[in-house]
């Protein structure tokens, strides 16, 4: 009976402790709210797989963030397809032009680097400064369409036309066009490549128009009358130079002191002579450039293997930290069967998300598929399945949900801007393209943009399809025995 008493007094005792340390001063409840603080850093800093994570992970954002965004180097190597029909000498004076562009190793804009052809003029050979990066990778086409598939395929980011008879046509009078395409499913670098093609060829157009006109401008110094001021011509005085505003206004001067009086024919003639050729740029496929073209196909992407990745990791996780895992390993059931129905589960959901994201692209912000929805949903389901074997290795090895979700937050942020979801590969520095080409991520959206965007078909996209499956193939071959090692410790 005293054992009874004194186990009840004691009892009591320590309830009494409790009450009066709960409801204790401001200084014991900060020191008890650090005991608690401590054993959560204890208990973090014990799970080896999370205390990498976080490590690495602000690691990883400030490197890509701080290397991601476009600078000079964006305008390097960039290869471009060339189709030239004419192969007269006006016609490869523009390629060996092209060929023999640079930007200043120093910085500065990219029509810096047309000084070579300035002082080479018309018909001659332009150097390349040694020390200038060339801007553009010259690939030879045989016509427009094998240069569009150059496009296609990913071999080149921009053709240049020259058709038939360009040089004749110049020297006639007839103003032909010359033809840039460029690639729409990477809108930045497609804006930037136009740019620099419309005003470099635009420069060439003007400078041989300019020694056309050279003639009646001496002509019209030497009339009587009054003489144009010697600041007009300061910019364009030299035939080489590329004429600026004052040239140009002299020009079209003396192109209606010649050509004036011969009606519309004369001032097609004159317009001609100012300007030998049109610089037309097209796309790939019709109507006008819309950035959320380029995004739809990655964020689509995006979704769909994040959701699988992150489903498949925490229902296993959860399932192993909540206890129902044990009784679902217990079952008279193939384990195999365990990952395959899993996978299934979340490969539906993500299929779903990505159609969600895919028809509201389409209705919201005008997005067109112009290659086969068929191609579209296959990219989508190799995509999911090149992950599946990370998201079963990621489960297998984190003991807790919490883990596998900071374990795939840190995977997530890179491969996000890897990946070109939200930036163009080609802008990136070298050292980061290449660690692009080990994200699979990479290949999903560039297949899903060539198909939706280009139209696309298996020639273009066998490449994104066969390293998706190789790849999705190695993962599973690691993750499926890791799984089963660890699930029966």
């Amino acid at each position: 009976m005293s054992e009874v008493l004194g186990a009840s007094k004691g009892r009591e005792l320590a309830a009494s402790g409790l009450e009066d340390r709960r409801h204790g001063g401001g200084r014991q409840a900060v020191a008890d709210a650090w005991v608690i603080a401590w054993k959560d850093i204890l208990d973090f800093t014990r799970d080896r797989m999370r205390l990498i994570s976080f490590v690495i992970m602000p690691i990883f954002m400030m490197v890509m963030t701080g290397y991601i965004f476009p600078n000079q180097n964006s305008l390097q190597n960039m290869p471009l397809a060339v189709v030239n029909q004419d192969q007269g000498p006006l016609s490869r004076m523009i390629v060996d032009a092209l060929n023999k562009m640079t930007l200043p190793a120093g910085g500065g804009q990219a029509r810096q680097g047309m000084a070579a052809l300035g002082e080479a003029g018309p018909g001659k050979t332009a150097s390349r400064s040694r020390s200038g990066n060339p801007v553009f990778r010259i690939q030879p086409a045989g016509s427009l369409a094998e240069a569009k598939e150059l496009i296609k395929s990913g071999q080149a980011n921009g053709a240049v036309f020259i058709p038939r008879d360009f040089t004749r046509q110049v020297g006639q009078g007839k103003q032909p066009h010359l033809v840039v395409v460029t690639d729409q499913a990477n809108l930045q670098i497609s804006s930037m490549l136009s740019s620099v093609l419309d005003q470099f060829l635009g420069a060439m157009a003007t400078q041989v128009g300019a020694q056309k006109v050279a003639p009646l401008l001496a002509a019209r110094e030497t009339a009587p009358g009054p003489r144009a001021s010697a600041g007009a011509s300061g910019d364009g005085g030299s035939a080489g130079a590329v004429p600026g505003e004052g040239l140009l206004q002299m020009m079209a001067g003396a192109m209606q002191q010649a050509y004036g009086g011969l009606g519309a024919g004369g001032l097609q003639r004159a317009r001609a002579t100012v300007q030998p050729f049109v610089v037309r740029i097209e796309g790939i496929v019709p109507g006008p450039p819309n950035y959320f073209q380029f995004m739809a196909p990655g964020i689509m992407a995006m979704v769909v293997v994040m959701a699988v990745m992150m489903g498949l990791a925490g229902a296993i996780s959860r399932e192993r930290e909540i206890g129902t895992l044990d009784g679902i390993l217990i079952a008279p059931i193939n384990r195999l069967s365990i990952i395959i129905g899993k996978t299934i589960s979340q490969s539906l959901r993500g299929l779903v998300q990505g159609a969600v994201v895919l028809i509201l692209a389409i209705l919201l912000f005008h997005v067109k598929v112009y290659g086969s929805i068929a191609w579209v949903a296959g990219l989508l389901l190799l995509g999911i399945f090149s992950f599946v074997g990370l998201g079963i290795l990621i489960s297998a090895f984190a003991t807790e949900q919490e883990t596998a979700m900071t374990i795939l937050m840190t995977l997530q942020f890179p491969m996000m801007f890897l990946s070109g979801a939200f930036f163009p590969v080609q802008q990136m520095p070298t050292f980061m393209q290449g660690l692009s080409k080990l994200v699979p991520l990479t290949y999903a959206i560039d297949g899903l943009r060539k198909v939706i965007i280009l139209g696309a078909g298996w020639s273009a996209i066998q490449t994104e399809v066969l390293v998706l499956t190789g790849f999705g193939l190695a993962m599973l071959l690691v993750a499926i025995p890791a799984f089963n090692r660890v699930i029966t410790r």
